[in-house]
């Protein structure tokens, strides 16, 4: 599956980690070297790298100053940035030789549906002691919620995203259901057909099912927007740029579930993804009209273009009648979040001081990073409206990732352990072992969670 790595050591190339401080002490035991390193102009600042050189023109070694952040990012720029060839980490290097492995095999991935990659990540050798399952199953998770993200919404549809976790559940033995179209509204899933009703690609309900069903029960949701033209509260052409990838909650999710299962994760599973595509139409929903929810209360849609909170409602509804152990639902839902935090930290929401410590924790371990934004309770007053239940959106302009939580919350029980991301879904730009475009952005975050409180 990862075409970077290899268990072939003939002829790889030592990879030895160097920093700043420890180069001196590098030079002193290697004085032959001295004058190269010198002509070379290596430094070893993080990121950087320098060949050692060898008899003729073959080099002995590469020295590599690690790049900064968690050790899984030390050597996650070095697959596009060596030449092809095959190298080797030096087994005495300090990171984590799975964390090592796993930043190179997330450095070495390429979308290339629609053109081929321009050349070929170097190669590294499996590090001995690295754990190679735990490697695959993440790296391939990640890599699929990338390419589902990646592709663009002419094939990335409603009826693609479901094929994609039919394949999914095959592969594990999952139980799965799909509603479609009018179905949404024969199962009482409203809010998800409302939304998609204008699109001619029929939205869908994704519902899989999997493990011992003795197991405690963790139910993951994801906000399957397959694109977001926001309705008629149309966004503009540049709001419009990056709508493919307003199916990001799903993609991580899918990839979560995926993953969790690869490693039997002794858990009941159950996944819910509302697939949808927000468009134009005669049948559109419209402002100011009111819809019924799967749990009863009624919703004035106060703009359209906050359709992923529609969606998510019913599914959230649904997973929560079952009282979950566990209940996470995962969304790029507002670009409030984004102001708040940047790209590089998710938003996550969570009353239970537990469960949010938990995931932060696991977040900062893995170099998946979270920051707690508050469930603040006094804004509920935000979204009410004169002729319903509530509102999709509050009237102002403050708040409005707290907005948008809020608003899930009340469909969600008070005693239930739950936690929301507002999530980026994309890296804006290229970092060590996350290129741009497409990102499984808190998947392993929750999946080291996951793995830790139940596995």
């Amino acid at each position: 599956m990862l075409e970077s790595m290899t268990s072939d050591r003939d002829g790889a190339v030592p990879i030895t980690a160097v920093g700043e401080k420890e180069l001196p002490g590098w030079l002193d035991a290697h004085p032959e070297h001295r004058e190269w390193i010198a002509g070379v102009g290596f430094k070893a600042e993080p990121g950087t790298f320098a060949f050692v050189a060898g008899s003729g023109r073959r080099s002995t070694a590469i020295l590599a100053a690690p790049s900064e952040g968690q050790p899984i990012w030390a050597f996650a720029g070095l697959p596009t940035a060596l030449p092809e060839g095959t190298y080797a980490i030096d087994a005495n290097e300090d990171a984590s030789l799975t964390d090592a492995a796993l930043g190179w095999a997330l450095g070495s991935y390429a979308f290339t549906r629609y053109r081929k990659a321009k050349r070929a990540p170097a190669t590294l050798v499996w590090p001995v002691g690295a754990d190679r399952a735990e490697v695959e199953r993440i790296a391939g998770a990640v890599f699929m919620a990338r390419d589902l993200i990646n592709t663009p919404a002419e094939d990335m549809g409603p009826e693609q995203l479901a094929d994609a976790a039919l394949a999914v559940a095959g592969k594990h033995g999952a139980a799965s259901r799909i509603v479609k179209g009018d179905e949404l509204l024969e199962q009482n899933y409203p809010t998800i057909h409302i939304v998609g009703r204008a699109s001619s690609r029929a939205p869908r309900l994704i519902d899989l099912r999997w493990g011992d069903e003795r197991a405690p029960k963790v139910t993951l949701v994801g906000k399957g927007v397959c694109f977001d033209s926001g309705g008629l509260d149309l966004k503009s052409r540049e709001g419009m740029l990056e709508m493919k990838k307003d199916m990001g909650g799903a993609a991580v999710m899918l990839g979560l579930a995926d993953a969790l299962m690869a490693a039997n994760t002794p858990i009941r599973l159950r996944l819910l993804i509302p697939a949808v595509e927000n468009s134009v139409s005669g049948n559109a929903v419209r402002p100011r009209d009111i819809v019924r929810t799967r749990s009863g209360k009624t919703v004035e849609i106060g703009n359209t273009d906050a359709e992923g909170r529609l969606i998510l409602c019913d599914a959230l509804g649904d997973a929560d009648s079952e009282r979950p152990d566990l209940l996470v639902d995962c969304a790029t839902l507002t670009g409030a979040a984004r102001v708040a935090l940047g790209p590089e930290l998710q938003a996550l929401f969570c009353d239970d001081d537990a469960l949010a410590g938990g995931l932060l924790k696991a977040g900062a371990e893995v170099g998946d990073p979270l920051w707690r934004l508050p469930l603040w309770r006094p804004y509920r007053k935000l979204i009410d409206s004169k002729c319903a239940d509530l509102n999709n959106v509050s009237q102002g302009q403050f708040a409005g990732s707290i907005i948008g939580a809020l608003y899930l919350a009340e469909f969600v029980s008070a005693s239930t352990s739950w936690a929301h991301l507002d999530i980026m879904a994309s890296n804006t730009t290229a970092r060590p072992g996350r290129p741009e475009g497409g990102e499984a952005t808190a998947m392993r975050a929750l999946y080291a969670y996951i793995r830790q409180r139940y596995g």
